[in-house]
């Protein structure tokens, strides 16, 4: 195809450099210049937003260095923002029979990359589009030797995560069921192997039938040494098929596993703090742990049923051609089997119900203690939470033997019902043999006993399903209790991405926590501009740390509106928004690793520099220069090898790495002792610079320096202004000012403590 009629007839420019240029792309149009790379990250971000996410080019991690980025880096990138990404390689053939026309992302050797948006296999030519180009821009149509000259076959492949279609779906039966169907393929060998191998287990009956009948009665020496070869062909064949089946049910049963753990996890993260806060950290626990016993029914006892099934298809018209007299007698003793497993069913139910209840609650204990282990030390309750760990063991205990007394009714009473399908049969039979009533020889009652015994299993099996999709219909509701309920956001890639300066403000916020009469916000209104240090003060129970909560986006179910640089915080991407705030928090959780990759837990992409900076700026750096390990000192769970001081200065470190334009202090150096707390005071201006702070604290010696001070009362803005402003206006500032510092002047100098000033009434 010749260049330029190409290009002139999409409208493409020419002039531009590199790979774009020979292929007839137009040059960059967007700004930016020829970055290494810098085609690579647009061409992959414009495959994500095909699909309906955006990733973050502020996450993308290149190991390459200086290099363009690599398609395995690209391939992370992606993964990370939720989607399905995989770097390949792919031949002009390949490209050619992508009949679903969706953005792939061809990577050029001279490091750009190109879009394949479609290609014509008739023409013989890819449609490829300039990532760098304007949207309007329409592909360059390109043949194959065009493109062999920059491209050697590299693309990353992008589609849209499977569990995203389903993923807001509820969690229930239906869609575990879903979850088996995708695999067709394998179901469908799965089941010809069942029914082949039901069709197998009848062959050793017949064998036996004709070797008492045609050998052991007129000595037929040829016709043992034939059925002997049928038999061992069968049994080699079934030891085969077998295998086979086997091996496809627990790669099944893998694939589906993997699908349900990661589909509830997810659904477990993407709640929203509150629910946390109002569930035991024990019983969530113990109802996502159900999912073992939802994983095992049907990777396991369903499997078995469907073997059994075909079983029972092949085996009830054979019982019947050989004898339709016994067949109805084998067929109604199976039945009388199942009727009496149904009948008990309700009661069942309702046991299993009570045992599920009685296990959450010892779970709930038993968690619970192993998190506050060491406040009960401390304040050696042993015995108390040992009795009360001892009433919820028998409770469990009870009500599991309530429901193994229930199981065993239905258990006991099929016990004459199966023994006579294995042995009463034969006398029946034998009975009917010599009164004439059925034909049969000795060996055909012999096979026939041995069919109808096999018989009893599919009606036991479907039994024992029945009453263990009980439990696993328990369990599923477990486990649904937890990840059916809503979503923090609906969508992980809706929403504003903003550049964020930090300036805040609030406009008649009003909000009422869950269950609580009066407003823990009343009509508050206030603005901060960017690069403000705003410190927040008031009694407990003011309103201060729901403030800090609704800058995190945790409640969104606020009046009034909150804008941030003003944009409405509600629509603001919830997780572009809290990976651009830094926040430290009274008690601070640190992960088991290193201090390093604690202190960049937000950004594993950081470099050790960029940890040692943000804990210089912490006052970190001094302690852990001083540990046995340097930044690689490892850390154990619950940080037991660091003070309280030292766990809050990581904390600290961990918010500054990633240079927010927003730090929100939430009673950070409450846990502090006098040294570390004079060290942070001592560096928040520095910490601030740049930035904007939002201090909360009951402290007000730490606030002093801010540019201003909120003061809250009972969920109202009592006044906003510098230190010295409210100390001469606001009387609920200056009686917390006192009640802490009457050693130091009122207008807070830090010189001779004057008499002491009398307490303004509220």
């Amino acid at each position: 195809m010749d260049e330029d009629q190409g290009t002139q007839a999409h409208g493409a420019g020419t002039g531009g450099k590199g790979a774009d240029a020979r292929l007839g792309i137009a040059p960059d149009a967007v700004g930016g210049g020829d970055e290494p790379g810098r085609a690579r990250i647009l061409a992959a971000l414009a495959a994500a937003r095909y699909h309906g996410f955006e990733p973050d080019p502020n996450d993308f991690h290149n190991t390459a260095g200086s290099e363009a980025p690599s398609p395995a880096d690209l391939a992370e990138w992606l993964r990370e923002a939720g989607l399905w990404a995989k770097a390949s390689r792919m031949g002009w053939r390949q490209l050619m029979k992508l009949t679903d026309p969706v953005p792939v992302v061809l990577l050029f050797s001279d490091g750009s990359a190109g879009l394949l948006t479609g290609v014509d296999p008739i023409e013989r030519v890819a449609l490829i589009k300039d990532p760098q180009g304007r949207q309007s821009d329409l592909p360059v149509p390109v043949d194959e030797l065009r493109l062999s000259e920059v491209w050697t076959g590299e693309v990353l492949l992008v589609r849209k995560p499977r569990e995203a279609s389903d993923g807001s779906d509820n969690f229930d039966i239906h869609w575990v069921f879903r979850q088996f169907l995708r695999e067709k393929k394998m179901l469908r060998d799965l089941l010809i192997a069942s029914l082949v191998t039901s069709i197998l287990t009848i062959t050793p009956p017949f064998i036996i039938m004709n070797v008492v009948d045609r050998v052991v009665i007129y000595g037929n020496m040829d016709t043992l040494v034939l059925l002997a070869a049928l038999w061992a062909a069968v049994v080699l064949y079934e030891t085969v098929l077998e295998y086979a089946r086997v091996d496809m049910v627990t790669l099944l049963s893998g694939r589906v596993d993997t699908r349900l753990n990661l589909h509830v996890f997810n659904r477990m993260l993407g709640l929203s703090l509150d629910y946390f806060e109002r569930h035991p950290a024990g019983e969530i626990h113990h109802r996502i742990n159900q999912l073992y016993l939802v994983r095992n029914f049907f990777t396991g006892r369903l499997f078995e049923l469907v073997l059994d099934v075909f079983m029972l298809i092949v085996l009830l018209p054979v019982l019947f051609y050989m004898s339709s007299a016994l067949g109805f007698v084998s067929l109604a003793t199976a039945i009388a089997i199942t009727l009496i497993v149904v009948v008990f069913m309700p009661a069942m139910r309702r046991v299993t119900g009570q045992i599920v209840r009685a296990e959450t609650r010892k779970s709930t204990h038993m968690v619970e203690n192993i998190h506050g282990i060491r406040t009960i030390k401390s304040l050696a309750i042993e015995p108390q939470s040992k009795a009360e760990w001892d009433l919820r063991v028998a409770d469990a205990a009870d009500w599991r033997i309530q429901g193994g007394r229930v199981a065993n009714w239905p258990k006991t009473l099929v016990i004459p019902f199966d023994r006579f399908m294995q042995r009463g049969i034969i006398l029946l039979g034998a009975y009917w043999i010599v009164t004439g009533t059925v034909t049969l020889d000795v060996g055909g009652l012999i096979a026939f006993l041995m069919l109808g015994s096999r018989l009893a299993v599919p009606f036991v099996s479907l039994s024992k399903m029945i009453q263990d999709q009980e439990e696993v219909r328990m369990a599923i509701s477990e486990v649904g209790l937890v990840v059916n309920n809503p979503p923090e956001v609906e969508s992980v890639s809706g929403g504003l991405r903003p550049a964020i300066e930090g300036e805040l403000s609030f406009e008649n916020v009003t909000f009422s926590y869950p269950g609580q009469a009066s407003p823990a916000l009343k009509d508050v209104s206030f603005t901060v501009p960017a690069g403000t240090m705003l410190g927040i003060v008031g009694k407990s129970g003011s309103g201060k740390s729901t403030i800090a909560r609704l800058l995190q986006g945790i409640n969104r179910d606020y009046s009034g509106f909150l804008k941030l640089d003003g944009n409405d915080l509600r629509e603001i991407n919830l997780r572009y928004l809290r990976r651009s705030l830094g926040v430290v928090l009274q008690d601070n959780f640190l992960f088991r690793g290193t201090v390093r990759d604690n202190i960049i837990a937000g950004r594993p992409g950081l470099t050790l520099e960029d940890a040692v900076r943000a804990a210089r700026l912490a006052g970190a750096e001094e302690f852990i220069e001083r540990m046995p390990a340097g930044y690689e000192t490892f850390l154990q769970e619950g940080s037991t090898n660091l003070s309280g001081g030292q766990r809050q200065r990581l904390a600290i470190a961990r918010a500054l790495v990633t240079d927010p334009k927003l730090l929100i202090l939430d009673e950070a150096t409450s846990a502090l002792d006098p040294e570390s707390e004079a060290l942070v005071n001592a560096n928040l201006l520095r910490i601030g610079k740049g930035r904007t702070m939002v201090v909360i604290t009951h402290r007000l010696s730490s606030l002093t320096d801010c540019d201003l001070i909120l003061v809250m009362h009972q969920g109202r803005m009592l006044d906003i202004a510098p230190h010295r402003v409210l100390l001469e206006r606001c009387a609920i500032y200056r009686q917390l000012w006192l009640q802490q510092n009457r050693h130091l002047d009122p207008q807070g100098t830090r010189h001779a403590a004057p008499a002491p000033v009398p307490i303004e009434a509220d």
